[in-house]
């Protein structure tokens, strides 16, 4: 399908990106390179449930169609998961968009992509490969009427701004734009939200090997008081972990557990946020806030936030930074506020 002619009228187009945080947000910046080239658009995105507030961010996303499997596979034998898969698929189907993009190359997302209905012509393209250390599955390019070939070393966020760069004829060679909201002094802030500015520590991943060692937040915490840190946490152990840091800390508070949403809120406030390679230290780099990012077991060439003079990006695989490194980081970060 040719996309100028599909211009004579508004493109229907919509996105599968299903999960996990940090790639949801990665895909993003895709909205405003289609709106900019195509500003009456219409883009839909499939998403896993944990994620639609995020997107919801983005007010030029139309319509967000949740995904449930995380839950749905718990419960398949009930009528009631039966009904809501029915009804998922029902909602994909009910448009027929010009062009499907997949951006996420996985079997689940490629099925969902074959499910989306296009108009006669309309396109259906994803990955031709997946990026080095991605769980990318060749399968999914059945599903596939163009599958676009990448270099493996490809940044998260050129991925899908490239997929659809080639096939709707552009260049996506403007910083990375997510569409996200700016903060504003009218914002209501919830009980836990400090009205001083704050700094907030991501310090917790899935992966012990992406953390940067307890001594040294607590060293950086000295270093940055009396700034209030803030310490999120997802799982039981990240709790002890940030409580076992606030113990040693007289500026630090472990925050109660937050919604997603809320866990959104935290970053785009935050007047620095530091954190290791997973997705909420993204989402504060996304937001243009001061951010430190940590590399210690992951490489930085995948993630590193590279769209603003606010991001610095400290440590690659193998070799985390130093507490001077990041102090120093993060010192100059508060001196551009």
């Amino acid at each position: 399908m040719d996309a100028q002619a599909g211009a004579q009228r508004p493109l229907n187009i919509l996105l599968v990106r299903v999960s996990s945080l940090g790639d949801v947000l990665h895909n993003l910046p895709m909205v405003a390179d289609i709106a900019r080239r195509y500003p009456d658009a219409n883009i839909d995105w499939v998403v896993e449930e944990g994620y639609v507030s995020l997107v919801r961010l983005n007010p030029r996303v139309r319509t967000i169609i949740p995904f449930a499997l995380r839950r749905w596979r718990k419960s398949l034998g009930k009528a009631e998961t039966r009904a809501e898969i029915k009804a998922f698929f029902g909602t994909l189907r009910a448009q027929q968009y010009d062009y499907v993009f997949d951006t996420q190359g996985l079997l689940k997302t490629g099925i969902i992509m074959g499910a989306a209905r296009v108009v006669k012509g309309g396109r259906k393209v994803g990955l031709a490969n997946g990026s080095e250390g991605s769980g990318y599955e060749a399968l999914s390019r059945i599903f596939h009427t163009d599958s676009v070939p990448l270099d493996p070393r490809t940044h998260a966020v050129a991925r899908g701004r490239m997929v659809a760069a080639a096939a709707l004829g552009y260049t996506a060679d403007t910083p990375a734009d997510f569409g996200l909201p700016n903060v504003s002094h009218d914002d209501t802030r919830p009980d836990w939200m400090p009205a001083e500015p704050y700094a907030v520590y991501f310090h917790g991943t899935a992966r012990d090997a992406k953390k940067w060692a307890p001594q040294n937040w607590i060293a950086l915490g000295h270093q940055l008081a009396p700034m209030p840190i803030l310490l999120p946490w997802g799982s039981a152990k990240e709790k002890a972990e940030a409580e076992h840091l606030a113990a040693s800390l007289p500026n630090a508070h472990v925050l109660p557990k937050l919604s997603m949403a809320d866990a959104v809120l935290l970053a785009r406030h935050a007047a620095l946020a530091i954190g290791v390679d997973t997705g909420l230290t993204h989402i504060a780099a996304a937001f243009v806030r001061p951010t430190v990012e940590i590399y210690a077991d992951s490489p930085r060439w995948k993630t590193e936030g590279n769209w603003s003079p606010k991001i610095i990006n400290l440590g690659d695989s193998g070799t985390p930074p130093s507490v001077a490194e990041v102090v120093s980081a993060a010192q100059s970060l508060l001196a551009l506020s």
